[in-house]
């Protein structure tokens, strides 16, 4: 671990590979687990905002689990989270014609109907945050669906943080990723 401004860091980010592989996984980050995807609490009142204009893009599944739960959740620890269709799904989950799970709320995005991406916790993926009083935790979340993406990461020698960089300087800006670039530099891979 390393120290970044008000942030740990794992040197996991930058040692590890990945690139999203959705041929291979079929986007199953979004339809496996037991949670929906972490929401920082701005980004509610944005889902509420912005769901007339995603609603049209959501499945009906999706928008039943929405119209019964609410746009996001409240766990029983006081995190927001995105509903789940059945426990499985997130609700703003949608397919493409082979089968692989896209987010409704990109869609949208990529379409410009709507000027917000998606949540940051799924555009910084496999990177969590945790954020603590006094500092941030930033850690690369290895799961066994992503073993193809760490394949071909490794193939492409892409390090986990130049996949994320957008999203990482979207969560923490331009500075901030410059300085893990520096530190990153330093590192013998």
């Amino acid at each position: 671990m390393f120290q970044l401004g008000k942030t740990i860091v794992s040197e996991d980010i930058i040692e590890k590979d990945f690139v999203c592989n959705l041929s291979a996984c079929k986007g199953a980050c979004c339809i496996d687990g037991d949670a929906g995807a972490p929401l920082e609490s701005d980004e509610t009142k944005i889902l509420e905002d912005i769901y007339p204009k995603l609603k049209p893009f959501l499945r009906k599944e999706g928008i039943k689990a929405i119209e019964e739960q609410g746009v996001f959740i409240t766990t029983e620890f006081g995190d927001f989270e995105t509903p789940l269709i059945n426990n499985a799904d997130c609700a703003y989950v949608i397919f493409d014609k082979r089968g692989t799970a896209l987010c409704a709320i990109e869609e949208a995005y990529n379409q410009g109907e709507i000027s917000w991406k998606k949540p940051v916790s799924c555009h910084l993926y496999p990177i969590r945050v945790k954020d603590y009083t006094e500092f941030s935790a930033v850690n690369y979340d290895k799961w066994e669906i992503c073993d193809d993406a760490c394949t071909l990461g490794k193939e492409l020698q892409v390090p986990i943080y130049k996949f994320v960089k957008e999203a990482l300087i979207r969560k923490f800006g331009e500075d901030w990723y410059t300085e893990l670039e520096k530190v990153a530099k330093g590192y013998n891979r």
